[in-house]
């Protein structure tokens, strides 16, 4: 990478500036130029990104949370600036399903040095009159977040009964709405569901797949829907989420995601979803308010990344 410029944005909340500094000094040569951009409460790093593409940065990296990521990521989206990830945040999602170094500054600077940039796909979520860039996923309902925040010391104790103690507790303050979806240019499908889920990549933490056929450069969006009601279709959701799609695959690798009455697994490059009351909707994580319809797209190839 000699004589490339670098761009550093970083959010002051997640990590030390001097350490930071430090640790980008002794990761790249003398002769490479470093920029650096704090992000702000206003602004998690679009602007910035913006700065740093006209500065000329060959690479940007990108120092914090899956917000962070996303924002840089949405204005690198079709240039030829690469995007490095430096994974500082809580859930780190698509650091997890590109397997990088988690809490580990040295190593996620190595690999921009080390390693060919691969381009992935990024998703484009249209609601509320506006556009937003997604890496991960987007919908309402079990979103990934809730999934996995399960008490610690049942983790430790219980392993995978942790995430079942933990999606039965948010399926029981989950309601059904009635669902127009329309898949490509297929005609539109009423179904009901209390979840939906589209995403460019499946891994939650705790290893759980929500999505296990969503690959980050396919040029397709996966969908889950989860429709359980009462007890048994529980159940249901839970060994569909945890068993069939889960544990099971790591033994039968390959063979497609399982849907079941309760769960239906779907792809689509292109996702219409009108709803019959509001929900509260997210995008990568990030509360966007409620939502009563929204349009997914999928960007091929939109950007590289180490």
């Amino acid at each position: 990478m000699t004589n490339s410029t670098i761009g550093v944005i970083w959010n002051s909340s997640k990590i030390d500036e001097d350490e930071l500094r430090t640790a980008v000094e002794a990761a790249f040569e003398s002769d490479i130029e470093v920029l650096w951009w704090e992000t702000s409460v206003d602004d998690p790093g679009r602007g910035m990104a913006r700065e740093a593409v006209d500065a000329g940065c060959d690479t940007v990296l990108a120092v914090g949370g899956d917000g962070t990521v996303r924002a840089v990521a949405e204005i690198l989206a079709g240039t030829e600036v690469v995007l490095g990830i430096v994974p500082q945040g809580t859930g780190n999602l698509l650091a997890r399903n590109l397997e990088l170094p988690l809490e580990d500054i040295p190593a996620a600077l190595a690999r921009v040095s080390a390693v060919t940039p691969r381009a992935i796909d990024l998703g484009w979520v249209e609601v509320n009159g506006e556009e937003h860039a997604f890496a991960v996923m987007v919908g309402f309902g079990i979103d990934a977040q809730m999934l996995v925040e399960t008490d610690e010391d049942l983790k430790d104790r219980a392993g995978w009964l942790a995430y079942v103690e933990a999606m039965g507790r948010a399926l029981a303050g989950t309601e059904m709405t009635p669902i127009t979806l329309t898949l490509d240019d297929q005609e539109p499908q009423k179904v009901e569901g209390h979840t939906l889920l589209i995403g460019n990549c499946g891994m939650v933490q705790g290893g759980i797949r929500l999505l296990p056929d969503a690959t980050l450069d396919d040029g397709q969006l996966d969908l889950l829907l989860i429709s359980s009601d009462g007890a048994l279709q529980w159940i249901d959701t839970v060994r569909s989420v945890v068993w069939d799609n889960g544990i099971r695959r790591l033994f039968a690798p390959g063979q497609d995601a399982v849907s079941t009455d309760s769960t239906s697994h779907l792809t689509a490059e292109r996702i219409t979803v009108e709803l019959a009351r509001p929900q509260a909707f997210e995008v990568d994580g990030e509360e966007l308010g409620e939502v009563t319809e929204f349009a997914v797209r999928v960007q091929p190839a939109a950007v590289r990344v180490y």
